[in-house]
């Protein structure tokens, strides 16, 4: 199905390692009409965020002055982006960072190094529920857990 070209989907990946946004990115890439942009901080995805409205948020947890962990929260916080969907990629691979991640409102947890065909399923899942939430009228996360 082609969810991104439809309904204009919008991608931000969030990363402090260029290599790790690049990567990113590129595998974003692979579904049609998806749109990117990135970020290189925690700082800089809180900016743009409630700007750029993105449709999710892949968002990396191990980060200088802001963690992962703090965007998501403050996020959350925000009634401008509390209902985005955020998808945390991180290289920590415990039960308390991944229950941490879900309890403060991400949709999903993928560990580094991310298999490129899991990130794809995971992203296309994601983005199909918002395009359908918006044929629906509704936003993503109406009717259902939070945004988790």
């Amino acid at each position: 199905m082609d969810e991104g070209r439809k309904q204009g989907l919008k991608v931000l990946v969030v990363d402090d390692h260029p290599s790790n946004r690049l990567l990113l990115e590129g595998l974003l890439q692979r579904i049609p009409g998806v749109e990117v942009e990135t970020a290189d901080s925690g700082e800089a995805a809180l900016a743009r965020a409630p700007q750029w409205q993105p449709d999710l948020i892949l968002l990396d947890v191990l980060m200088p002055r802001v963690s992962g962990f703090d965007v998501l929260r403050r996020l959350k916080a925000d009634a401008a982006t509390a209902s985005i969907p955020v998808i945390m990629v991180t290289a920590l691979d415990d039960r308390d960072s991944r229950t941490l991640a879900i309890e403060g409102g991400a949709r999903d947890v993928l560990v580094k190094p991310v298999d490129a065909d899991t990130l794809i399923e995971r992203v296309r899942h994601v983005l199909g529920r918002v395009g359908q939430a918006r044929l629906d009228g509704k936003t993503e996360t109406d009717g259902d857990d939070g945004g988790r």
